[in-house]
């Protein structure tokens, strides 16, 4: 079957849900399927363990090998890391190294279980890591094999928003601030170059303390002139009158888009 006809679920996988957007492929692709399946999680499994278990009752939904599948990572399941440009470094396994000894100088052994992707993010600017549980990627292959569906692609929630928000975005300088229930995940841009990454938990409160939070962020990066442009990407109802000085879009759905799909940001295309 051409890829042009084939069908296309996006599968956001979080700590306690799943987020389904099916497209039917054509020449005008659309969403099809709109579905969020809870996650019950175990404390005596790995804490991605439960939301790969439910992957069934997804592909449950698939036509089998008629169907390919992207499957967007939650913040809770990947660790990011900011290398600045360096000249020295000539290939991409030279990268790599430096990124497996930056992240095991913060984490320790741990790091030696995961599977690290790294993305330029400008000619001669910074590269960026994406960290994930190899046992998490593993088991997500095999799932989704023994469905009898195609993997595509496994993104990062933090690539999967700022590719969608790209055009929107372009050479400006903002903060990117993604939202997940219990955590929050803020990059810094300048003029269309990643300056900072920050991950931190969050709790039901944020909305009233996110000025604080961006302030607090700003101070420990020293930052000479104050970025006070933010945008956001949220599948709660947003406020964005309420920041300070702090000017704040909410772009988390396209002009036009039914406000009931911003519980389906994760997965949206």
């Amino acid at each position: 079957m051409s890829p042009l006809w084939r069908d296309h679920l996006r599968i956001g996988l979080c700590p306690d849900r799943l987020i389904l957007t099916g497209y039917r492929r054509g020449l005008r692709p659309a969403i099809a399927v709109r579905r969020i399946i809870p996650v019950e999680s175990s404390p005596d499994a790995a804490h991605w363990q439960a939301a790969v278990d439910c992957l069934p009752s997804a592909l449950a939904l698939t036509k089998g090998n008629q169907t390919e599948i992207t499957v967007i990572l939650s913040n809770h399941f990947v660790r990011y890391v900011l290398l600045p440009w360096n000249a020295t470094l000539k290939t991409d396994a030279e990268w790599l190294a430096l990124a497996r000894h930056r992240l095991a100088s913060v984490h320790g052994r741990a790091a030696d279980d995961w599977s690290l992707r790294l993305s330029e993010t400008a000619r001669q600017g910074p590269r960026l890591v994406s960290a994930a549980d190899k046992a998490l990627l593993d088991a997500l292959g095999a799932r989704i094999a023994e469905g009898g569906a195609r993997l595509a692609s496994v993104q990062p929630y933090l690539m999967a928003a700022f590719n969608r928000l790209r055009p929107r975005v372009g050479n400006e300088s903002c903060w990117l601030v993604i939202v997940e229930p219990g955590r929050l995940t803020l990059a810094l841009i300048e003029h269309g170059a990643w300056r900072a990454i920050r991950s931190r938990r969050i709790d039901a409160g944020w909305q009233t303390t996110l000025a604080e939070i961006l302030e607090r962020e700003s101070a420990v990066l020293a930052l000479e002139q104050p970025c006070t442009q933010v945008i956001v990407y949220t599948q709660e109802a947003f406020d964005a009158n309420t920041h300070g000085a702090f000017r704040v879009r909410d772009l988390t759905l396209a002009a036009g888009s039914p406000s009931s799909d911003r519980t389906l940001a994760m997965a949206l295309g």
